[in-house]
């Protein structure tokens, strides 16, 4: 059997290496009239690689607009992470190919900017394609929240 990443196993500040996932979809109803269709939902599941720790952010698609805006709303609320580790699907490609673009832009038209990018940038990886077994935790996380919710 292998070695555990670096991440998993040296103790670190909580949620300053962590795994993103998402769960969904999830129906629910307004009460802004009987009427109405249920409302499709997801969860983004973040957990803390190095202490297991889970916050939960609602998303309403899966889009890359909807990832970023709820990582800005992670980091807003726990604090800037050094490093994501996600799966292949194709919001956290897409999300990742918009990020690089815009450091990209911002790196040619700002010298300080390039500073803080060499400085405060984010780590950004990808389990393997076809190998989900390595983000365990992304679906264990993933588990604890659905039987959570069924018991409600």
């Amino acid at each position: 059997m292998g070695d555990l990443p670096e991440d998993r196993v040296n103790p670190n500040f909580v949620f300053n290496s962590v795994g993103i996932d998402f769960a969904g979809p999830f129906y629910i109803k307004t009460k802004l009239r009987k009427r109405d269709p249920p409302t499709k939902i997801y969860v983004c599941i973040i957990i803390c690689l190095s202490t297991n720790a889970i916050h939960l952010e609602l998303v309403s698609d899966l889009t890359s607009e909807a990832l970023i805006a709820a990582l800005k709303r992670f980091m807003a609320r726990r604090g800037k992470c050094r490093k994501i580790l996600s799966d292949n699907s194709t919001n956290f490609v897409g999300t990742k190919n918009e990020i690089n673009r815009l450091f990209k832009l911002m790196e040619q038209q700002d010298a300080l900017f390039q500073n803080f990018l060499s400085e405060e940038e984010i780590t950004r990886s990808h389990i393997p394609p076809r190998a989900p077994h390595h983000g365990g935790l992304l679906e264990a996380g993933v588990k604890a929240f659905k039987s959570t919710l069924n018991e409600l």
